[in-house]
């Protein structure tokens, strides 16, 4: 009787010792930092198709997890198998193994700031955001080049890219291309306010044709401080009835933009967007025009200027002229600057 209660006292000593090793462990596992520990934050992306296993091994390579086994093992309690859900996931310092797989599991990630400018075509910009979000490029052109789908929302094809107003925008890793289009068609709608609207149909214009004139201005002058006068000039070509006769319209009909010095060469292409050719405005934007050049459009200044021509020293400023015999003068300094420098294309 002695020996028998002896060996029960043993047994659940043992199972009583078993039982505190699997609970420390337990919690250990649960509630002892295992994420980038003593490390700073980081974000991690979880492409289409990642599978678990990958992405537990990915970790462990970057040293992001610092005990895999647990960390296998609370994903497996908390049904973390088989395909990752895609995103971009914000992996704390320290962070616990539930914390982790809660948040992997829920897909609960956090959208990144992205930024786009000095873009001049839509599948530069296409090219631009793919690199920066899940998308394809060519799902985001796909939409832009639908005549139908753009029609939609008051685009053609050649104007699409204006709904894409240059700034900062915070976007989910993940948004699809129709979910982008239709976002960006919403910060167009909240930038073209009833003011800006009204200013627009003071000078006679849309908010399309507005675009795309001030992406000409953008184009022409180097220095944003010009743009409501060099826009003045181009108001006042098309209010007398006169070609732009815009130099950056040409190289953008060339698709050359490496062309310094446009010669009376360029002026040859028969292109829609070669305003030198065409009276009015061309059939879409020759880059997307940031919001100070749409505004420099709005609120141009009012000259008499008609001619302008960029100054002989090259500081990206330019001379403004009434008249063509003042403009004549102006043009012959500049283009002697530009023999002396020898530039000749």
């Amino acid at each position: 009787m002695e020996k028998r209660t002896k060996i029960l006292a043993i047994a659940l000593i043992v199972v009583g010792m078993l039982f505190t090793i699997f609970t420390f462990y337990f919690y250990q596992i649960y509630s002892t930092p295992n994420i980038l520990v003593d490390k700073d934050d980081a974000y991690i992306y979880v492409r289409k198709g990642l599978t678990f296993e990958e992405f537990r091994t990915d970790l462990y390579k970057n040293k992001v997890v610092h005990d895999l086994v647990s960390f296998g093992f609370v994903a497996k309690l908390l049904d973390l198998e088989g395909e990752m859900k895609p995103g971009r996931y914000h992996f704390k310092r320290n962070m616990t193994n539930p914390e982790a797989v809660r948040m992997l599991r829920s897909g609960e990630q956090k959208p990144l700031r992205v930024t786009f400018n000095n873009i001049r075509t839509t599948e530069e910009l296409a090219e631009k955001l793919s690199g920066k979000l899940m998308l394809e490029k060519d799902e985001l052109l796909k939409l832009l080049e639908d005549e139908n789908y753009v029609k939609e929302m008051g685009f053609s094809k050649e104007t699409a890219g204006l709904m894409f107003i240059p700034n900062t925008y915070e976007l989910y890793w993940t948004v699809k291309a129709d979910d982008l289009v239709k976002r960006m068609k919403k910060e167009y709608d909240k930038f073209w306010n009833e003011s800006r609207k009204a200013k627009a149909a003071e000078i006679g214009l849309s908010p399309v044709e507005v675009a795309v004139l001030a992406s000409i201005v953008e184009a022409e002058a180097s220095l944003s401080s010009e743009y409501p006068v060099v826009a003045g000039v181009y108001l006042n070509r098309m209010n007398r009835h006169m070609r732009l006769e815009a130099d950056p319209t040409l190289v953008f009909a060339h698709g050359d933009f490496e062309i310094r010095r446009v010669l009376d060469k360029h002026k040859e292409i028969d292109s829609p967007y070669n305003t030198y050719k065409y009276a009015g405005l061309p059939p879409g934007p020759i880059r997307l025009p940031a919001t100070n050049a749409i505004d420099a459009v709005l609120n141009h200044e009012k000259h008499n200027y008609i001619f302008f021509c960029a100054k002989e020293d090259f500081s990206g400023a330019h001379n403004f002229a009434s008249n063509l015999a003042e403009h004549s003068r102006n043009a012959r300094k500049y283009h002697r600057a530009l023999n002396k420098a020898r530039i000749y294309k």
